[in-house]
């Protein structure tokens, strides 16, 4: 990972979008349930009360995970700035039938991708190309990001290979993990309570 031009640290505190109703083959426009905005209302208060000042908030494109981060971004005063990288990995080309024998698949089998998929491999260099991307342009700055959980799996994976399949299957929705880089270096991860809980969705 290419190093920090600054010797601050640099915090990124990723956001795992909160309750969304499925609907099939809409993964980049389906918001969030009236449960959901009450959780990113949460989540935002949380945020404010850890006291660090937000310098930049970055998320998925996807709708889901833009409006759990805007009211983050409204109370910092500053925009959502969307990065592709951080999307959720697309599991395959179309709906899958059996979601959980698919994505127990995919995690079994790293190399491994459903037709029109992205396989763990290919999705965790993507998250972490946008990771890079994120330090490079904010150094030493309190950064949001808005992403999956999937992606955020694959991403602290690369960190430490305790964040595994059954890690992805207990992350809440929402959930809130904040990583601390020094000179690109990600030196401490940390679970912040998002005070809501939800199925893996």
């Amino acid at each position: 990972m290419t190093a920090s031009p600054t010797a601050e640290p640099t915090t990124l505190t990723f956001v795992r979008h909160a309750h969304s109703p499925y609907v099939p083959n809409r993964e980049a426009e389906r918001g969030l349930s009236k449960r959901g905005h009450r959780d990113a209302a949460r989540v935002a208060d949380v945020v404010a009360r850890d006291g660090r000042p937000v310098d930049a908030v970055v998320s998925s494109p996807y709708a889901r995970a833009v409006e759990t981060v805007q009211p983050i971004a409204v109370a910092a005063g500053t925009d959502v700035v969307t990065d592709d990288g951080f999307r959720e990995r697309a599991l395959a080309g179309s709906h899958v039938e059996d979601f959980e024998a698919a994505i127990e698949r995919v995690w079994s089998e790293p190399t491994f991708a459903w037709p029109g998929g992205e396989s763990n491999d290919e999705a965790q260099v993507r998250g972490l190309e946008a990771v890079e991307r994120t330090l490079e342009r904010w150094p030493g700055d309190h950064v949001i990001v808005g992403t999956h959980g999937n992606l955020l799996a694959l991403i602290l994976r690369a960190y430490d290979d305790r964040y595994d399949f059954d890690f992805w299957q207990e992350i809440t929705i929402p959930d809130v993990y904040q990583v601390t880089y020094r000179c690109g270096t990600p030196e401490q991860i940390t679970r912040i309570d998002p005070g809501a809980r939800g199925a893996s969705n």
